[in-house]
């Protein structure tokens, strides 16, 4: 059954319109798991005794950070599955736990270095995100070879956890810059499609657009943390 039975000009102004309405959506829900990320960041960055039992405990911390990653994977594997209320749950719990491991920048940088990287962060996010939005070039090609890039960014960051080779360190962060902004566009444009016409308010319709939060949030909190990197101050 055609959910919108016009033709021409008014069918594509009712997609396009549903579409809107999709990535606001989303947009909303990355902003509440970024809001939540960060208050929780700065709360712990206040307080020297969260500090000491996240950082001063290597079982806490690898706990949080396997937690974080086994909660994505979950929620990217099982959304189908869930309710729209668990699969909203588990978004936000994942933003508390980053929050957690987050707060160590507040300690590393300075306050004001830390604002304007974000802002920065902001600035080009929005930017690539109007690009991905509204270009009419097909960026598949594109993200799938970004895809691939990060995986070599990957296990090039793991290699050079032991070796701590400064040049590839520098390597490492213009390359997760590069990558991420690509990342950024490229999944708007994902996200943009992924939305099923017709499906508006439905639970399948809240887990399409907590997935689509979830994924523009890792590309937003990935190139701030590479671009802090260069803009950020140390406290030392």
């Amino acid at each position: 059954m055609n959910e919108f039975p016009f033709v021409g000009d008014q069918r594509q102004a009712l997609i396009e319109a549903e579409q809107a309405r999709f990535i606001t959506k989303v947009y909303g829900w990355m902003a509440i798991g970024l809001a939540l990320t960060g208050t929780v960041a700065y709360f712990v960055a206040s307080s020297t005794t969260l500090l000491q039992i996240i950082f001063g405990n290597k079982l806490v911390f690898w706990g949080l950070i396997i937690g974080e990653l086994l909660m994505v994977g979950y929620l990217a594997a099982a959304v189908t599955r869930m309710s729209a209320a668990t699969a909203t749950l588990v978004y936000l719990l994942y933003a508390v736990l980053n929050g957690l491991t987050l707060s160590a920048i507040f300690i590393r940088y300075t306050g004001a270095s830390v604002m304007g990287t974000f802002l920065i962060t902001g600035g080009t996010f929005a930017a690539m995100s109007i690009y991905g939005y509204f270009t009419k070039q097909d960026l598949t090609r594109a993200g799938n070879l970004l895809f691939m890039a990060l995986i070599g960014l990957i296990i090039a960051s793991v290699v050079n956890i032991f070796f701590r080779n400064p040049i590839m360190y520098w390597i490492i962060t213009y390359a997760g810059i590069l990558i991420f902004v690509g990342l950024t566009a490229y999944d708007t444009q994902k996200i943009k499609q992924m939305n099923i016409i017709g499906n508006e308010g439905t639970e399948e319709d809240h887990k399409e657009a907590i997935m689509g939060a979830l994924t523009l949030y890792l590309d937003f909190i990935n190139l701030f943390l590479y671009l802090l990197r260069l803009f950020g101050r140390s406290n030392d």
